[in-house]
């Protein structure tokens, strides 16, 4: 039996945030396995290293004994998370709901264990509520309390329309807690107010409230802007072996120790040694290949990952790229420097335009990974080698 000073250890690994930390431990103390739930609405296909970050940590807990509801948000989806938006989002259809997320069933295995986990849609409660019983919900929350959310706070002062069927999101997301009877609920930094109005609406219903885990927000592979699929900046669970592969390689220096903490089940003293390792001399490139490995063979296999290293080695020894190319520094804003312009300043196109030429004929490459989007933002302290065509090749350095 794992002690409850060592679940809280590994619980405690990578969160942003425990609320509140004394009652989980309480929670764990009564020996009994926890009702740990996460929740995703099924707004896109494909699920990417972004969203592992909570499947994760839900992985651990079942490793620890405790049960894992995996929450599809099929009712939720229909209506579409407001968090973080300037504006109403366009709602998804029913069909295009119920498509994703058979694709998050199929995927979210590849991590948890699935004879542990209980996988639930929101819509086997919500729809069979009525227009009297929204009602009743929707009186168990204020107006002035919702607005203190950040982005409806900031919507209303600019003048900006918050639609009802918005306000009511965090109402039917924090339902879902009381539905399942959730002892632990985890979602990302930006979800702290929809977690916490389940916690509240527990206390309502009369159950114990749930205890919430944040967990950070991962860095797509340009080290600025969130992992998402519209920004092209994500790398995919479904990708294949040697995209995945080749993607986890195009990580920088510096965020690949973020990668790290947030996707790799290594131990922080294991990681700690790594860096120590770096600092005395070891090629940084040789502990991301152990990254690169873990994380293909997560989705692979471990004799896939293996042959994905050595293939990433050929493909660069084989004359891919030719000694003696030219190392350039670049400078960069605080939010990074467009793929576009990097390509200018590194003499490696005439023009912006010409770089987007380029990109749109699929002829760059990043640490021999084509790049689609010219205006994908590289982040300062990035060095990788970029390949415009067949024979123009940099080693660039953002500063």
């Amino acid at each position: 039996m794992v002690s409850v000073s060592e679940q809280m250890a590994v619980i405690k690994h990578g969160v942003d945030e425990i609320l509140p930390e004394e009652e989980l431990a309480r929670k764990l103390e009564s020996g009994r396995p926890l009702r740990v739930k996460a929740g995703f609405d099924p707004t896109a296909p494909d699920l990417h290293l972004g969203h592992t970050v909570l499947i994760n940590k839900l992985r651990q807990f079942q490793e620890l004994g405790h049960e894992v509801l995996f929450l599809i948000g099929d009712f939720t989806g229909m209506i579409g998370d407001p968090t973080g938006k300037s504006a109403t989002r366009p709602p998804l259809t029913k069909e295009d709901v119920l498509e994703n997320a058979a694709t998050y069933e199929r995927q979210v295995f590849k991590i948890l264990d699935p004879e542990k986990t209980t996988v639930c849609f929101n819509s086997s409660w919500m729809e069979q509520m009525d227009a009297a019983d929204l009602v009743r919900l929707a009186a168990r929350h204020t107006v002035a309390r919702m607005l203190e959310r950040d982005d409806f706070n900031k919507r209303y002062k600019s003048g900006q329309s918050i639609a009802i069927h918005e306000l009511l999101y965090p109402l039917v997301q924090g339902y879902d807690s009381v539905a399942l009877q959730a002892d632990v609920e985890l979602g990302g930094t930006d979800q702290r107010f929809n977690l916490l109005v389940g916690r509240q609406l527990q206390q309502v219903y009369g159950q114990p409230p749930q205890v919430i885990l944040t967990m950070p927000i991962l860095e797509g592979l340009d080290g600025v802007q969130k992992m998402s699929k519209s920004l092209d900046n994500y790398i995919g669970v479904s990708d294949s072996l040697d995209q995945m592969f080749g993607r986890v390689m195009s990580v920088s220096d510096e965020l690949m120790w973020r990668y790290f903490e947030l996707l790799s089940f290594r131990s922080a003293q294991e990681i700690k040694q790594f860096r120590a390792d770096i600092e005395a001399g070891k090629n940084p490139r040789d502990v991301k290949f152990l990254l690169a490995e873990e994380i293909t063979a997560r989705f692979h296999s471990e004799e896939a990952a293996v042959a994905a290293r050595a293939g990433f080695i050929a493909q660069f020894q084989k004359g891919a790229v030719p000694d003696g190319i030219p190392e350039v520094d670049v400078g960069a804003g605080e939010d990074g420097i467009p793929l576009a312009n990097l390509l200018k300043d590194a003499g490696l196109v005439s023009s912006t335009s010409d770089a987007h030429r380029m990109v749109r004929q699929g002829a760059v490459k990043m640490e021999g990974e084509k790049l689609s989007d010219a205006r994908i933002k590289i982040a300062a302290g990035q060095s990788a080698v970029f390949q415009v065509g067949k024979r123009r090749f940099a080693r660039v350095t953002v500063r």
